[in-house]
């Protein structure tokens, strides 16, 4: 018997197949990440993101066996609930957007601290026009902002979720850079 706690997720990924004690492990690492994942980029009710998250998790344990154990279990799984996320958004007939809380304050210096604007040059309200700007982003620049920054995902990582290249996610978030500054200076 494994100390299934101190298993790399890809290793608990592997032994899922066998032993549902593995896969009860993933979920108590994944459940509170995932569930923070689809409130911030939904206007989902806890209860709806909830049920977004537990149909991923059924989902995964279901493919369990697809699963490419080279590659990181944390972005098969982001890739899983983010398209369980598009198909909730299809069922109601709406967009995804980016919701922001309270927890999320200090994201915003290292967003700006990625623009290349002084830390000191940012203050609440420069805070709450990044936010503002976050929200008219195109949805799929929201995507890799969120995925980035609030997620604190690699570029690779992103590409896996996303299922797109690299070089796709680098122009994405380079473009979403571009508008946040071009919007933060229109606002100076």
């Amino acid at each position: 018997m494994h100390n299934i706690t101190k298993l790399t997720d890809e290793e608990l990924a592997k032994l899922s197949v066998s032993d549902t004690a593995c896969f009860g492990e993933l979920i108590d690492r994944y459940n509170p990440t995932l569930l923070r994942y689809v409130m911030r980029r939904s206007h989902a009710t806890k209860e709806d993101a909830e049920d977004i998250v537990q149909n991923s998790f059924i989902k995964m344990y279901r493919n369990i066996n697809d699963f490419d154990y080279d590659l990181k279990f944390s972005s098969w799984a982001y890739r899983i609930t983010h398209n369980e996320m598009i198909d909730w958004y299809r069922k109601q007939n709406t967009r995804p957007q980016l919701f922001i809380t309270d927890k999320d304050e200090n994201i915003f210096d290292s967003i700006a601290g990625d623009m290349n604007i002084e830390k000191e040059a940012i203050q609440k309200e420069t805070k709450k026009e990044i936010e503002s700007i976050i929200k008219t982003l195109d949805p799929k620049y929201q995507e890799v902002v969120s995925l980035r920054f609030f997620e604190d995902k690699s570029y690779e990582e992103i590409a896996d979720i996303l299922e797109i290249p690299a070089g796709t996610v680098a122009i994405r978030l380079s473009r979403a850079k571009k508008i946040l500054q071009d919007t933060l200076r229109a606002y100076s």
